[in-house]
């Protein structure tokens, strides 16, 4: 029996392709099909008619701009053929702050380059992290391959990236096949607490994208730690909860649960502390709830909308420096 030959795959060097930077390769990202790959690897429909190649952004300009199809978002792309530098992260921090102060709704800024330094790709995670949750980070590396003298074939790989964005962008995914009543009454809800937390102006804003599911989730500043708000249509309850994950959720409850009456003080009402999610992990969270509320009852919502916001800001506002001082 006879065996097939393989090919091999070799690496072709960025330069050969494209010897210069703005004039070659924004170009050839900007191009329909490669815009169309980048968004499937984000997880977005990009809006390939509107793109703006060099659209300034304060007193520098974007390399790539587009916006996503039906938001009031943008994807800014960056890109380099080199190595990742410091100018071109200062870049990408100005056109943040650009763009949110022209009222974008959100921003997901990719950073395109030959190699992510380690430096770069830990301060993309902490702008994940740490900023407005409307905006979102991406490091990609680009690699050129062929085997044997075939045509040269780009490949992206993603080494910096949100924490939930998988999730996220796989859950919207499915739900957008389909909608169920109580989806629908799920996501009429959020909106319409979405539009209450953000009059608020407080610590916690109405940055997170409604979804047709009983909770929505907030940042607090630490990856195993992140803010939630629940309503139960069925089951008639309000609830506002502290969701802490990782191997060492028990301890930091523990260190928490220390300065429970400080905490409770501070806040102006009781806790549950320590409920366990309802899987196999060690996950933990303290929670408030008010039950014998009933979310379907539209005329109750500002009422319910306000205890959310109340709670939501004041657990983020007592949490979030102890958080930063746990071990």
């Amino acid at each position: 029996m006879m065996s097939q030959s393989l090919g091999q795959l070799s690496r072709v060097d960025l330069r050969t392709f494209w010897d210069n930077e703005p004039n070659k390769f924004t170009p050839w990202l900007a191009e329909p099909e490669n815009l169309n790959l980048l968004g499937e690897i984000l997880g977005l429909q990009l809006d390939i008619e509107a793109v703006e190649v060099e659209r300034p952004v304060g007193a520098f300009s974007a390399d790539i701009v587009c916006p996503v199809i039906n938001t009031n978002s943008l994807v800014v792309v960056e890109n380099q053929l080199e190595k990742t530098d410091h100018d071109h992260l200062g870049k990408l921090l100005t056109y943040s702050a650009g763009l949110h102060s022209a009222g974008l709704h959100a921003v997901t800024v990719v950073w395109i380059a030959q190699k992510i330094r380690e430096e770069h790709r830990a301060a993309l995670d902490w702008l994940n992290e740490a900023t407005h949750e409307n905006f979102c980070f991406f490091g990609l590396e680009i690699e050129l391959w062929r085997i044997g003298d075939s045509l040269v074939a780009p490949k992206f790989n993603v080494v910096a990236k949100p924490n939930d964005w998988s999730r996220a962008t796989a859950q919207a995914a499915r739900s957008s096949t389909k909608i169920t009543e109580t989806k629908r009454k799920h996501l009429d809800f959020w909106h319409g607490f979405q539009e209450v937390l953000e009059s608020k102006r407080g610590p916690v804003r109405g940055t997170s994208k409604p979804q047709p599911q009983n909770w929505m989730n907030y940042k607090i500043g630490h990856k195993d730690f992140r803010l939630g708000a629940s309503c139960g249509m069925n089951d008639q309850f309000i609830s506002i909860y502290l969701y802490i994950s990782g191997d060492n959720a028990d301890k930091r409850l523990a260190g928490l649960e220390q300065q429970k009456t400080e905490i409770e003080e501070e806040l102006g009402f009781s806790l549950e502390w320590g409920s366990q999610k309802e899987t196999a992990s060690n996950d933990r969270r303290v929670s408030t709830t008010e039950s014998n509320t009933d979310p379907k009852d539209e005329s109750d919502r500002p009422r319910q909308y306000e205890w959310l916001a109340e709670r939501l800001n004041k657990m983020h506002q007592v949490f979030a420096p102890r958080i930063q001082k746990l071990p």
